[in-house]
């Protein structure tokens, strides 16, 4: 089994008990990790507060100087770190490399560039007035991470909250922690000062509660669902503390007439099923001019019929299995709802995949015929479920679009760029592609309405590891 890190040292938790980690494609255990437990939480809580003065009165560049040194690390393991994300949570191979591993690579150097470009000006303070603005540190970050991209989501946690002085308490998925375990490695090996960084592994109702009630975290940054915010949120907020959450979604993506309607489908059936699905910002409801709608469907059926589920560790392996057999039942159980809703099913379905006896595997879906009131256009699936929405004018799908209680991220997709822009302008979601747009680390990203508060990624993210301080001269 496994061990805590903290203080800057393996050990033992305090509790007795183990989770199992399973690989969802061989449905085996290949580990297990401590089942921390409050006292846990209690101890890394001191010896992240007791590292914080010298760790935040550190220069922004001598920060950099230590984490430029993690990522030297990080990038002369990435490949061992990607086979570790295919056996821990079932991602192909190719996928785990390029996103899974690659990803936190690109974000954990993006961030490091923003500081070594913006740290002394940006963290010294800037003049307003007869004020000077000052930007520092929380204190402790409590960070609590999810099992879908679970080492991309701890490097946008950490990376930015130890660069600006913070130092942190991570307590990663359950489901899928071994990557955790490979950074925390990294961390350790690039000679981090003890206590800077910790982590206690467990459950949340356990020590993800624990972190967001102790009173020696001044912040917790939350990614997960919806539900699982909302109570982290409530725990909180008994001892006021600072709290950003990255939640669920149901994102829509708005095909317009004279858009380029092969290339648009293709693409949304894309990236619905990236990552099996397990996405909270997966564009699942398609939504098409009438007109179009069947060529529409057509195109998504043959799309999706590409992404035949297979093993992980197959270098040819577009889709992989889903992350735990709860998963799988919860996929499964929202495809036959689909039926009983009244949703034309085109292809895939609830019944086990052929040739795949063992693992968590699901058919790629889609449904047509799907009304934005049921509750596969409306409930966060994370599965490779996509379902196409029929509408008659512009107005009427905009309206769609923003009919939901999320607000993560949309697509639109217009043969007129400036009725893009403008469709796009409309729809009250955090982030939005327009034909296609490529991904920018740089940018802000985070939800609108239930998908969250508080945004990662770019300055943004930074600045939500930080404190205002405004001193009148």
């Amino acid at each position: 089994m496994r061990s805590l890190y903290i203080d800057g040292a393996w050990r033992d938790s305090v509790s007795s008990e183990a989770l199992d980690v399973v690989n969802p494609a061989t449905e085996q255990v290949i580990d297990s990790v401590p089942a921390g437990a409050a006292g846990d939480v209690d101890a890394a809580v001191e010896a992240a507060a007791s590292a914080f003065p010298a760790w935040s009165a550190l220069t922004p560049g001598q920060r950099v100087t230590h984490l430029a040194k993690a990522l030297e690390l990080f990038n002369a393991r990435v490949d061992d770190i990607a086979a570790e994300l295919t056996r821990d949570m079932g991602a192909p191979a190719g996928f785990a490399r390029k996103v899974q591993a690659g990803l936190p690579a690109l974000m954990f150097k993006t961030y490091i560039d923003l500081v070594e470009e913006t740290g002394e000006r940006y963290f010294g303070g800037e003049r307003e007035g007869n004020s000077l603005i000052v930007r520092e540190p929380v204190g402790v970050v409590g960070a609590i991470t999810p099992w879908n991209y679970p080492l991309h989501q701890i490097v946008l946690k950490v990376v930015p909250a130890l660069l600006a002085g913070n130092t942190v308490v991570l307590k990663p998925s359950e489901v899928a922690p071994l990557s955790a375990y490979a950074l925390t490695e990294v961390l350790h090996d690039a000679g981090l000062p003890a206590g800077v960084f910790n982590l206690v592994s467990g459950t949340g109702p356990v020590v993800g509660e624990a972190i967001a009630a102790h009173p020696g975290v001044g912040m917790v940054s939350f990614t997960g669902s919806t539900r699982a915010g909302t109570r982290v949120s409530q725990v909180a907020a008994e001892t006021v503390k600072k709290v950003a959450l990255e939640l669920g979604g149901k994102s829509p993506n708005v095909i317009l007439p004279g858009a380029d309607l092969a290339k648009a489908v293709k693409r949304g059936v894309a990236d619905v099923m990236r990552n099996t699905g397990q996405s909270c910002n997966a564009l699942t409801r398609m939504l098409v001019h009438r007109d179009s709608y069947e060529e529409a469907v057509s195109l998504a059926a043959g799309s999706a019929a590409k992404y035949v589920p297979g093993d992980p560790e197959d270098e040819g392996t577009r889709m992989g299995p889903l992350v735990s057999a709860a998963q799988l039942e919860k996929v499964r159980g929202y495809v036959a709802l689909g039926v009983e809703e009244g949703a034309r099913l085109v292809t895939g379905g609830a019944e086990p995949v052929e040739g795949r006896p063992t693992g968590y595997y699901v058919s790629p879906t889609v449904f047509a015929d799907v009304r934005n009131d049921m509750r596969i256009a409306q409930e966060e699936i994370f599965g490779p479920v996509l379902v196409l929405i029929p509408y008659d004018t512009e107005e009427e799908a905009v309206a769609i679009a923003n009919d939901t209680v999320y607000g993560l991220n949309a697509a639109v997709w217009s043969g007129d760029s400036e009725q893009g822009l403008a469709v796009a302008r409309r729809l009250r979601a955090g982030q939005i592609e327009l034909n296609g747009g490529a991904l920018n680390p740089r940018a802000p990203f985070g939800g609108y309405k239930r998908s969250g508060n508080g945004r990662e990624w770019g300055l943004s993210g930074l600045e939500e590891f930080c404190e205002v301080k405004a001193v009148q001269m």
